[in-house]
């Protein structure tokens, strides 16, 4: 479809509000239209892997050897035209104690990041907008989230805009892969304050905001 534009998404930290848990909870969505140049290169750079006895089946960044995450970073940044990256951040300890479940966390992080992303895809003159995320990591039932998800965006985008939001597993599409890559770069500079990664991407981020879910209040 002409005039179609692509959000993959994918969130890094966990959703534990234990001391143990980490600081930030990172959604990070990777916008891009067809042809998916960067997803043909990866799939050639997978079968590169298997020719040469390394048995990969999907790209993981905080899973995959470390030469094998050194060339997909490199592919993602000599690709950076093609993609745009938004990322939306939450400082889980400035939560409100009220507010500290995994479902509600998970549930705001997501629509907030799409209400603010889909107009800006729409304005870029795409008649439809396909948004994909990572399979839900919440343990309540996913059709309620699911569903709880697409009343928020529906009752806060514009109606003339089209869309829809799917929840695949990332094995499924390179786009989720290279959500994934890019959200542990964003994760990365804020929870360990290392941007080696995020340098290489940086050219490609449009938004990049910390949302303090205390009195709403949101910060760069």
């Amino acid at each position: 479809m002409a005039d179609c534009s692509y959000i993959f998404l994918d969130e890094s930290g966990n959703l534990d509000f234990k001391s143990s848990g980490t600081r930030y909870f990172v959604m990070t969505s990777v916008s891009m239209v067809r042809p998916f140049t960067i997803c043909r290169e990866l799939d050639s750079y997978k079968h590169d892997c298997l020719e040469n006895g390394l048995d990969i089946e999907y790209f993981h960044c905080a899973e995959d050897p470390a030469r094998v995450r050194e060339n997909i970073f490199d592919r993602v940044a000599g690709r950076l035209e093609d993609i745009r990256i938004d990322c939306l951040v939450v400082d889980k300890s400035e939560t409100d104690p009220g507010r500290r479940e995994e479902r509600l966390l998970y549930h705001e992080t997501l629509t907030r990041l799409l209400k603010d992303i889909v107009p800006k895809e729409w304005k870029t003159g795409a008649e439809k907008i396909i948004a994909i995320t990572d399979t839900i990591p919440v343990r309540n039932p996913k059709k309620i989230i699911e569903k709880s998800i697409k009343t928020s965006l529906a009752e806060d985008l514009p109606k003339a805009i089209t869309y829809q939001v799917s929840h695949h597993s990332s094995r499924s599409h390179y786009g989720l892969q290279v959500a994934d890559y890019c959200c542990w770069a964003m994760f990365r500079k804020w929870e360990r304050q290392e941007t080696r990664y995020y340098d290489l991407v940086i050219k490609a981020v449009r938004s990049e905001t910390c949302a303090v879910e205390k009195n709403g209040e949101k910060k760069k």
